[in-house]
């Protein structure tokens, strides 16, 4: 039988990671880039405040960035990632006197970006029809991209497909769908950011 080849995305995950071990920084913001979305919507799952997601994530990466001398590649990036954010997330929630989840989140399940899970705010009137509005926005946002990029953005959040499935459906190269998805990612965030630093005023009024 023949050996499985790695697909063109690990490789590329670990050729960032060999790039971080040799002094690169750059090849670390990549990865940062790359799925700082789906470490956001895993650690909203643990922790639903949104200032306090986005912290525990930023923790993550740091934690990442010190420890990756010690990546081999035995697994793939992702998954060792992905274990770092549940343990930051636990370790936060314990330092705040608080009880972490006994069970936890699998990392294939971690996969799907999580909009609701980004997204959620204390459930108070205010913040209920705040998070109505940030999730009209999002909808907005999708729905005015270009075709190519609302299509890659969609078939990758809402569908759960891999890039080398998007690359087959929409017949382009791999690179070609990672670009239209960070293109896409970059342009909602554009949308949000108003609304999220609203969120953020009110808490720091509260």
């Amino acid at each position: 039988m023949a050996e499985k080849l790695p697909s063109p995305e690990l490789e590329l995950d670990h050729e960032l990671v060999r790039r971080v071990q040799r002094g690169e920084s750059a090849a670390f913001d990549a990865l940062v880039r790359k799925y700082q979305h789906r470490i956001t919507s895993l650690i909203g799952r643990y922790i639903p405040d949104w200032s306090e997601c986005q912290d525990v994530a930023q923790e993550t990466f740091i934690r990442a960035y010190r420890a990756i001398g010690s990546f081999r590649g035995d697994a793939q990036f992702y998954t060792w990632l992905h274990r770092i954010a549940v343990n930051t997330a636990k370790n936060h929630l314990v330092s705040q006197n608080r009880r972490p989840p006994t069970d936890d989140i699998d990392a294939s399940d971690a996969e799907q970006f999580d909009t609701g899970a980004k997204l959620r705010v204390t459930d108070t009137p205010e913040h209920e029809l705040l998070r109505q509005e940030i999730e009209r926005t999002v909808m907005r946002a999708v729905e005015a991209l270009p075709e190519e990029l609302r299509t890659a953005i969609t078939l990758r959040e809402m569908d759960g497909l891999s890039y080398e499935d998007i690359a087959a459906q929409m017949k382009c190269p791999i690179g070609t769908v990672r670009s239209r998805i960070f293109r896409a990612r970059e342009a909602i965030d554009v949308q949000l950011k108003p609304l999220l630093d609203q969120t953020d005023g009110e808490r720091a009024r509260t």
